[in-house]
């Protein structure tokens, strides 16, 4: 009974500790041999023993698991809180991880339920065009969709051409002239004016570099552009391509004989 009443007041067992932590033992006593969370003192009769300050070390370390990081990773990321101002950073820095987190998982949640929509759509099972749906949504594609009225040639031809950076330049590419025309739609400039033109040209060059010059592959790609949700962009460039072609004196799609 001596090494029970050689406890000192405001510390705890490791018992406690785990009982008022919601952990086990065992994990305490792992975190001890990885030198991770060690007592504060051991009373006359060997038990170990932690103070309040421990807590909030043990608190960092649970939290830092929670978001999957490593043992070695959480040693490197603990901060000593013997201060209010430690104190403030660590809560800090803990904050901050949790938030990536949250938005990481908000992210995933958005991307799921996106592709749920796209899944009752499409009413048939094609893991294939789930997967490209996935990968652009990540990619920042506000126009992943589309996919879901994609061949396989056009699917495959997209494989062959683009890896993730060079998808996620064209994308980028892509959204920005989307963005501009949303601008002159907003400001009423007109399609077939001087400003819709430059978008036209700059759009055009686009679907080039996308086709490669292979004209054969332009009725499918206006058909997708029917498809999308936004008629207000086919409104608007459909009339500014008309304009730069008639400029430019070049139509692609008259038939050539």
């Amino acid at each position: 009974m001596d090494k029970y009443r050689a406890i000192p007041e405001g510390f705890m067992t490791v018992g406690e500790v785990a009982k008022k932590m919601g952990v086990t033992v065992r994990a305490l006593q792992y975190y001890d041999r990885e030198g991770l969370f060690s007592p504060s003192c051991v009373s006359e009769g060997g038990r170990r023993l932690y103070s309040d300050k421990d807590i909030v070390l043990l608190h960092q370390i649970l939290s830092l698991k929670s978001l999957g990081f490593s043992i070695d990773e959480i040693k490197n990321r603990l901060t000593a809180v013997d201060t209010p101002e430690k104190a403030l950073a660590a809560l800090t820095e803990q904050s901050n991880a949790i938030q990536s987190q949250i938005n990481g998982l908000s992210k995933s949640l958005q991307e799921i339920e996106a592709l749920k929509a796209e899944v009752l759509q499409m009413q048939t099972v094609d893991f294939k065009k789930y997967a490209d749906i996935i990968i652009n949504l990540q990619m920042g594609n506000k126009y992943y969709g589309l996919i879901k009225h994609f061949d396989e040639n056009l699917l495959d031809y997209c494989h062959k051409k683009f890896d993730k950076e060079t998808g996620v330049e064209f994308i980028n590419k892509f959204n920005a002239i989307t963005e501009k025309i949303e601008k002159c739609i907003s400001e009423g400039v007109a399609p077939d004016g001087e400003r819709g033109q430059e978008i036209a040209k700059e759009f055009w060059q686009l679907i080039t570099e996308f086709t490669g010059g292979d004209t054969s592959m332009l009725p499918q790609l206006m058909n997708l552009g029917d498809a999308q949700a936004d008629k207000r962009l086919n409104a608007f460039i459909g009339p500014a391509l008309g304009a730069y072609f008639a400029k430019s004196g070049v139509n692609p799609f008259e038939d050539k004989k």
